[in-house]
């Protein structure tokens, strides 16, 4: 049964769930997954309907300005999984266990695990790995908590795998994969993120699974999509992903409306009478009185420093 929340006008909302997101498979219903690394994404990405949001690692890139996912520590997870948590009422939130947080041992996959729970408020984590991790994501299901899976292009890997590249292009290559999807759906997974394979490969394991699949640059056959944020905004004008579809171009809009802001500060037309307070005149007459000071005082530019 879904969880209940109270939105801010007081309105009951019901969380969605991982049945929810199931059913979705079962109906043969797409359905869109996001990236989200603060409360105001998080808000506004809820109110714009989208079930699942993705405290993903690649936070680290994004807004840490790490070159990759490999420095984001279980701290960095965790404040911005409280974050988001705070701001979706209604999405299911999922956040990444970030590298060598879950590979050394069960053991500490559980207590970090448990802790994005716990502590960051979420619904269920992501790890990267096929068979190789399925025994861990059977010990985390077993625990009560909800597993999404990562195969394909798996970022925390990128060393091993030479590179951001297209993963599962051989027919050997593609049939590990699907093992290893197959895998996690037995381990208990209840959905499994294909990063940057082809369109055929996905179709394959979308097909051959009873739990939804998840693509980014997989091509249109997979249940569902996930993209960054950022990348469908915009806010990286410089660079956009193969995989990636930019809906608006806020980075030169954002880029204008703040000059435009240092513009009319410089000029002095920012903060107008609209943005500011006045003093009742008795008060102020009260004031200058006592501090002595001169009729003009407080009515020209301020002093320099």
């Amino acid at each position: 049964m879904a969880g209940v929340s109270q939105s801010p006008g007081g309105k009951r909302v019901s969380r969605l769930t991982v049945e929810h997101i199931l059913g979705f498979k079962r109906r043969g219903e797409r359905f869109a997954m996001l990236t989200a690394y603060d409360y105001p994404s998080a808000q506004l990405l809820d109110r714009a309907g989208i079930p699942l949001l993705l405290v993903g690692d690649s936070l680290g890139m994004v807004v840490l300005g790490h070159p990759s996912t490999l420095p984001v520590t279980m701290d960095d997870m965790l404040r911005h999984a409280q974050a988001v948590a705070r701001g979706a009422r209604r999405a299911l939130v999922v956040a990444d266990l970030p590298f060598l947080s879950y590979q050394v041992g069960a053991e500490d996959a559980l207590r970090n695990a448990g802790r994005l729970l716990k502590e960051g408020g979420v619904q269920a984590v992501k790890l990267e790995g096929g068979g190789e991790v399925a025994d861990t994501v059977r010990r985390l299901v077993a625990a009560g908590i909800p597993v999404m899976g990562h195969l394909g292009l798996t970022p925390q890997s990128v060393n091993v795998l030479g590179g951001y590249r297209v993963q599962g292009r051989t027919a050997a290559a593609a049939a590990r994969l699907l093992e290893d999807a197959r895998a996690l759906e037995a381990a208990g997974a209840f959905a499994v993120v294909l990063e940057t394979i082809p369109t055929e490969l996905a179709e394959q394991v979308t097909a051959r699974l009873a739990i939804p699949t998840i693509g980014i640059g997989a091509g249109p056959r997979c249940d569902g999509q996930v993209q960054v944020l950022h990348d469908l905004l915009g806010l990286f004008p410089d660079f956009t992903p193969r995989h990636a579809r930019r809906y608006a171009n806020l980075g030169p809009l954002i880029v204008e409306a703040v000059a435009r802001y240092a513009a009319d500060v410089a000029s002095g037309s920012f903060p107008g009478e609209a943005e500011s307070v006045a003093m009742d005149p008795a008060v102020l007459v009260e004031l200058r009185g006592r501090a002595g000071a001169p009729e003009s005082a407080g009515l020209g530019p301020p002093p320099r420093a």
